[in-house]
């Protein structure tokens, strides 16, 4: 059976864990929220092809495990044989908006330049004014930038990057997180569509 690999990627705090969570146990975690969602794989079908569809979740800064340079040297071994991304970033934190542009976008150039990604805005609920978020690092944040972004930046930035796209999803409300999923595992077929791979003319992923 052939298998969609996701990889997520983002700063700490935007709520990547939580998202995937949500979407992968159909609800918000509301007890102990582990620094790395664990990796995840379920068999799904696409035009009643079966595929396993593998989810990776990445640490930016610093882990229990890591320092933020070993985490920095360690994320890209989860980037072999990725399909699609999912770079991240916290409506809520600007700061976070940025490292897509600054920080994520230039590092899966380097090594997974033909992969498709999509740009993510998450933690929309924000906007309708609900603060319930167990991290408190993105809380604290939140709180000390005060500006929320733009569906209309994210919009330009996907565009300027050249991504599949902008999308929002909640992991509060679950709002937008099925049609973000829906998407990406839309663009990955894509990407593994033969007639697309012949078109490339050097590997997808480097690592070295």
């Amino acid at each position: 059976m052939d298998t969609i690999k996701l990889v997520v990627v983002g700063d700490d705090g935007v709520g990547k864990t939580c998202m995937l969570i949500s979407y992968t146990t159909n609800q918000f975690p509301t007890a102990y929220i582990p620094p790395v969602f664990d990796g995840y794989a379920v068999t799904i079908e696409v035009q009643t092809v079966p595929y396993t569809f593998a989810i990776f979740d990445t640490v930016s800064g610093e882990s229990p495990f890591h320092t933020p340079s070993d985490c920095d040297r360690l994320r890209p071994l989860t980037y072999l044989q990725t399909d699609v991304f999912l770079a991240c970033f916290s409506i809520g934190l600007p700061d976070s908006f940025a490292s897509v542009r600054k920080k994520w976008f230039p590092e899966l150039q380097h090594y997974c330049s033909d992969v498709p990604f999509l740009v993510v805005g998450t933690q929309i609920d924000f906007r309708d004014g609900h603060e319930k978020d167990n991290s408190s690092v993105g809380f604290e944040r939140r709180h000390k930038e005060g500006r929320l972004v733009a569906a209309a930046e994210g919009v330009r930035l996907a565009r300027d990057l050249g991504a599949v796209g902008y999308y929002e999803c909640s992991a509060l409300t679950q709002t937008g997180l099925k049609v973000l999923f829906d998407e990406a595992i839309a663009a990955a077929m894509r990407y593994q569509n033969p007639v697309v791979r012949r078109k490339r003319k050097k590997p997808s992923c480097i690592v070295v």
